[in-house]
């Protein structure tokens, strides 16, 4: 079995739900499981503290505990949750990412599983984008990068309005945010936790 981080940042909720369900996904294959958040930076707390839908879904996840480094240096294998941002990833997440470096320089990082679920208000706002471009630090980590199959996942294949690319389970929270994840997105991720963890939990039985 692997050590697996899911690891989030969620403005309205909608990242938080799918990185619950792929912790639940994971755990229900006796993988050890941590969900942590990426802290929210004060400026963005302010500039949004004014919307309703912020303050409930910051609400619901201030229980959940902060990421650190020690819990990627901890984790087999990592499952991001990183919504997006004009197409790429949050500051909130680069930010976090930008104080591995030390990690890195101890290959600290390297051969570590890693697969990244993301959230766009639109259908083409940039789901696929999010995911290509956060790959790249990852890389640079020397992490291996999981996404997702269509065999395991027939949603790829639907026409109906819903999010998931070969890279990675996505949703759409639409422009206002009121959409909340279909069935098909968190099944999707589920199933990328698991690919993960198993992947992860290979490379570590080759150690």
């Amino acid at each position: 079995m692997a050590k697996l981080l899911v690891t989030y940042y969620s403005s309205y909720g909608h990242i938080y739900e799918m990185a619950k369900v792929a912790r639940n996904a994971a755990e229900a294959e006796n993988h050890e499981v941590k969900l942590r958040k990426i802290p929210e930076l004060e400026a963005a707390k302010k500039a949004m503290s004014g919307q309703d839908a912020y303050l409930v879904a910051q609400e619901a996840q201030s229980e959940e505990k902060e990421v650190t480094l020690a819990d990627l240096e901890w984790a087999d294998g990592i499952v991001w949750g990183i919504p997006t941002r004009f197409g790429n990833m949050p500051a909130q997440v680069k930010q976090f990412i930008d104080t591995a470096g030390g990690l890195w320089a101890e290959g600290k990082l390297e051969d570590k599983a890693t697969g990244i679920i993301t959230s766009t208000n639109t259908l083409h706002g940039g789901q696929e984008s999010t995911i290509l471009s956060s790959m790249l630090p990852l890389i640079h980590f020397g992490m291996i990068f999981v996404g997702s199959t269509y065999g395991q996942n027939p949603e790829l294949s639907e026409d109906k309005l819903q999010g998931g690319s070969p890279y990675g389970p996505s949703t759409v929270a639409g422009p206002d945010g009121s959409k909340v994840p279909t069935e098909g997105d968190l099944n999707m991720a589920g199933r990328l936790a698991k690919r993960v963890a198993r992947v992860a939990a290979g490379i570590q039985s080759t150690k």
